[in-house]
């Protein structure tokens, strides 16, 4: 591993192109490795030990690129994988996510705001949410919501489509504002615990019908992915724009699915 090797980024499929793009513009001189382990997808309805064993796949594969660090852009595989991972491989850079619930109950400006969390199944009922839960719910109400179906819609690259529309409007009647002028729960702030769900981000506050903050783990994530490959000595200190080489396990006959969700994010 030297300063100019690439930083490995994976997800469970697209999703994690979100974080590589905010990757990208936190440290724009590194090159960057991005592999999405489409053909598993979605890891949110599956058992933590089968979470692990498809991370480890994905880890080793980026390994053997010589990648000096590694970040799961997956809030589900991060939950179910990350600890074993470190333990597995100490001496290796390995960051995950985390769903932003501190800074929306903390930096929402509202003395005790309510807080909608969107994640997969996975995460919500995961040791890092309940952990989370614990630290911060004195401070606001949190309301965690399951939503597989932004996942599955994402991958199937209908995130603009009339069905994602529908399937937002659904899940999130108890909190949007209806014909009637009516709010069931007002919510304060917005917890993307996912990396599919940025990529709807403007659906969801359309649907909601009212302003919400807006919190997105990836922020944090390359902040600290910053900090740990400076603290290193690893940090690159060329002077060019970084670029990406991307890798799909799936075997769907769209091969430019990462690429077009690149050009998007």
């Amino acid at each position: 591993m030297t300063k100019d090797s690439p930083i490995g980024v994976f997800d469970s499929g697209v999703g994690g192109i979100s974080v590589l793009r905010v990757m990208q513009e936190t440290m724009p001189h590194e090159n960057f490795i991005y592999y999405g382990d489409s053909g598993n997808a979605p890891y949110g309805e599956k058992t933590p030990d089968h979470i692990r064993r498809l991370s480890e796949n994905v880890i080793r594969f980026l390994f053997h690129k010589e990648v000096k660090a590694v970040v799961i852009a997956c809030n589900t595989a991060t939950s179910a994988a990350a600890d074993y991972l470190r333990a597995k491989y100490p001496d290796r850079i390995i960051l995950g996510m985390e769903p932003a619930v501190k800074p929306a109950v903390l930096q929402s400006g509202k003395r005790h705001p309510a807080v909608l969390v969107m994640a997969t199944s996975s995460t919500l009922h995961g040791e890092r949410m309940k952990h989370l839960v614990s630290l911060h719910g004195e401070d606001g109400d949190i309301y965690p919501l399951a939503a597989p179906g932004i996942v599955r819609l994402v991958e199937a690259g209908k995130k603009d489509s009339p069905e994602m529309l529908e399937y937002l409007s659904e899940i999130l009647s108890p909190y949007r504002k209806h014909a009637d002028g009516s709010i069931g729960t007002h919510i304060d702030s917005l917890v993307l615990g996912c990396t599919h769900f940025p990529f709807v981000e403007e659906h969801i506050k359309e649907v909601l019908g009212y302003p919400v903050e807006v919190y997105n783990g990836a922020y944090g994530t390359a902040r600290e992915a910053l900090r740990r490959l400076t603290e290193a000595g690893l940090l690159s200190d060329r002077a060019a724009p970084g670029d990406v080489k991307l890798y799909s396990s799936s075997t769907a006959p769209d091969p430019t699915a990462l690429e077009r969700m690149l050009l998007l994010s």
